[in-house]
This record gives structure tokens, sequence and C-alpha cells, in this order.
């Protein structure tokens, strides 16, 4: 089906889930939900879960949440890019596809590190940016190999 010929609902199944992953980082990109607002609450819940942590390693831990957090996000965000290229494209191949979705991301990540630059209690950092394309190239890895054992003919006729 060529581009001209898909309708409006097409257009919005097909890019919605990337404006929504966009959306979210940019609620998530605001000095409310900086560390030093999100500590005490992720706090509560991990306390909950495992009891009591001295705040010396509860520094550690909400450390690797939020950047767990990082790498998990940007990760199917980098996934939402590459289903859309995927989608979009006529002859959609795999390592192009994936190649458009982490520039993609990488753009979206740079912009909010930027952003982030200017909020009092924020910091932008180009660790984050690499740490958010990590996060895309290895869900897109996994997902190749998904492709590769659970759905073959579908990789082979994109190759």
């Amino acid at each position: 089906m060529s581009n001209s010929a898909r309708g409006a609902w097409f257009w919005v199944k097909t890019w919605g889930p990337v404006l929504l992953g966009i959306a979210v980082i940019a609620l998530e990109s605001t000095e409310l939900l900086g560390a030093d607002h999100t500590s005490g609450p992720l706090r509560a819940i991990y306390e909950s879960l495992f009891g009591s942590v001295s705040n010396g390693r509860w520094e550690d831990i909400h450390h690797y949440i939020r950047k767990t957090g990082h790498f998990i996000g940007y990760g199917l965000i980098g996934l939402a890019w590459l289903r859309a290229w995927w989608m979009t494209l006529s002859h959609s191949r795999f390592v192009p596809d994936a190649l458009l979705a982490l520039l993609g991301t990488a753009a979206i990540a740079s912009a909010d590190e930027f952003h982030q630059s200017f909020l009092p209690n924020r910091t932008g950092a180009l660790s984050d940016v690499l740490l958010d394309c990590c996060g895309a190239f290895t869900l897109q890895v996994l997902m190749y190999l998904f492709m590769r054992i659970a759905r073959p003919k579908r990789l082979a006729r994109a190759a």
C-alpha cells in the first residue's frame, strides 16, 4: 500500500506510540520528577518491599533505579521508532529501520538532556544519552533475535 493511500488511522496507530513515548519523556523531564523529588516516594516503595536501608546505600540504589529507567524507557522508545519505520517504509529492512530508530532515539535523548541542563534540579549528561541509546540498541537486538526465532519468514521477506 502506498503512503498516499493510507488513511489517517494508519498514521495514528503507526506513529502514535512514538508520540506518546516522547510525551512521557517530556513529562518526566521536569523539575517535579528530578532525583530530589523521586527519592522519597521510591524509597518508601523500596523499603516496603525489601526493608530499611541506610541513607548512603539508598543513594546508590536510587541512582541505579533511575538509570535502569533510562535504559528501559528509551529501549521501549527505540522499539516504537523501529515499529513506526517498519510500518511506514515500503519494502522495510530491519537494519536500516533500526538505524533510523536509533537516530530518532538519540535525537530525543539529546533534546531531553539539553532541556534538563536548564532546570535548577536537573543536569544534562552525555552519559545519559549514551545509556539511552544503549537501551534502544539492546532492545532492538533482542527484537531482531525474537524475529529470527519466532518470525523468520517475515524477517526474510524484508531482507
